[in-house]
């Protein structure tokens, strides 16, 4: 493919068993909406143990049966916060990080400097943030990853994308590029996707594509940019 193009989300997840927690920002084709999704996966009955559940503007993570957590520090937490005029989504409790940096007047980026990947050794699962910004009847957006430099976890390296909001245009990022044991971490860029107007059909593209057996919970929030008004859509496999 080259460089430009843009994928389908839902052909790019559809045969990969194990895409772990992924995370998508953009900007619907007709310009007027910005986009997020977040999904968690799980291959461990402690990870399948989750559903989300909307309290205010924010998403929280909570363990579907208490009685079956065996280790809550990295299962829950808030994965979408808001700050004045930034959303922030993220796949741990680094969400509070960047939230608390935000709101003392710092930088995503300052915030994310003093984490790194999870400590699940042999995997390392890497840290994946991002946060759009509302200005001007438009938005900006980062994304960030943090894993780890090598295979046994002695040091962190971090990535910073920054983007303008293009219309039909979202970047995806997810934890790993596959299964594996250990499992193997995202490489790369953020992938190139399209955001259709449709928030139904977004929502159903990411949700039936991902492997049935691991998912577990799809949000999707469509912000309107005129009004700052939004749309959701919240999936939970547990019910």
């Amino acid at each position: 493919m080259g460089i430009y193009d843009i994928n389908n989300i839902g052909e790019l997840i559809k045969d990969n068993t194990y895409v772990g927690r992924g995370i998508v920002i953009g900007k619907s084709a007709d310009g007027k909406k910005a986009v997020t999704a977040y999904f968690i996966m799980g291959r461990s009955e402690n990870s399948r143990n989750r559903v989300f559940i909307e309290q205010g503007d924010e998403i929280i993570i909570h363990p579907f049966d208490a009685s079956k957590v065996e280790d809550p520090s990295l299962i829950i937490y808030a994965p979408v916060r808001v700050i004045r005029n930034n959303l922030i989504v993220t796949n741990g409790d680094q969400t509070d990080t960047i939230y608390d940096f935000v709101k003392d007047g710092k930088t995503f980026e300052q915030a994310l400097e003093t984490r790194e990947f999870e400590p699940d050794a042999p995997n390392f699962t890497p840290r994946i943030s991002g946060m759009m910004t509302f200005a001007n009847g438009g938005f900006t957006y980062k994304m960030s990853i943090l894993k780890s430099a090598d295979a046994e976890g002695t040091a962190c390296n971090r990535y910073t994308f920054s983007y303008p909001a293009l219309n039909g245009l979202g970047h995806f990022i997810h934890t790993y590029n596959h299964d594996g044991n250990p499992i193997p971490t995202f490489t790369g860029e953020p992938e190139r996707v399209e955001i259709p107007d449709d928030i139904d059909a977004f929502t159903e593209n990411i949700w039936t594509n991902l492997n049935e057996q691991n998912k577990i919970s799809l949000y999707v929030r469509y912000v309107d940019l005129a009004t700052g008004e939004y749309e959701a859509r919240m999936i939970n496999k547990n019910k």
